[in-house]
């Protein structure tokens, strides 16, 4: 087989794989801005705030929780990292501190059947605060389980966007790299003779 021709099929794939990853990067780079702009849209929406670093609230946090929210103190949450940590370390330990560290799924029956027996004996002023108090948790817990798990999706989201913006610089670097070797090839195809051959 010719030399020539061998140089012109891998410099001719080469560029086709330069096209190719050059795509995939404006691809790539569609999808980290649109995880970036629509979890920094729907986070803003919901104007929260982390609590200052000198708040009663953050000084109420473990030391762990208190280092982990640190960077962000004060800010509104916008980003998917801020909203894990706010998630994780904020929302978290209030939800652990409700019910002795039990979840929703654990409190719920107990709160409905305490809320049954209550009912069915309406003069038990005891079982009713019971029941009051475990209904409370109850909902409590939903509410903070669910924007916990809310914001965890939010982080995930931004997350793959993340991905999706570095996989953008490789995929660029790779491009830039395989255009640059198909021109070095198409250069040698030239200075190759037609006479020599493989």
């Amino acid at each position: 087989m010719k030399r020539k021709t061998i140089d012109r099929v891998v410099s001719l794939i080469g560029l086709g794989l330069s096209v190719f990853l050059f795509v995939a990067a404006a691809l790539l780079n569609w999808g980290y801005n649109f995880a970036d702009k629509n979890v920094k849209d729907q986070l803003s929406a919901q104007k929260i705030m982390i609590p200052a670093a000198d708040s009663d609230s953050f000084k109420a946090l473990s030391e762990e929780d208190q280092a982990a929210l640190k960077p962000f103190a004060g800010m509104q949450l916008t980003t998917g990292e801020q909203a894990f940590a706010y998630a994780q370390h904020y929302i978290g330990a209030h939800v652990k501190g409700i019910a002795g560290g039990k979840t929703y799924s654990e409190v719920s029956g107990e709160a409905l059947a305490a809320n049954a027996a209550s009912k069915a004996d309406p003069t038990n002023t005891e079982l009713a605060a019971t029941a009051a108090t475990l209904m409370g948790q109850r909902q409590t817990l939903f509410m903070g389980e669910t924007l916990k798990g809310l914001l965890g999706n939010a982080y995930a989201f931004w997350q793959l966007g993340q991905i999706a913006m570095y996989a953008t610089w490789a995929a660029i670097a790779g491009g830039v790299i395989m255009l640059i070797l198909s021109i070095l090839g198409f250069m040698h195809l030239r200075r190759t003779a037609d006479s020599v051959t493989v």
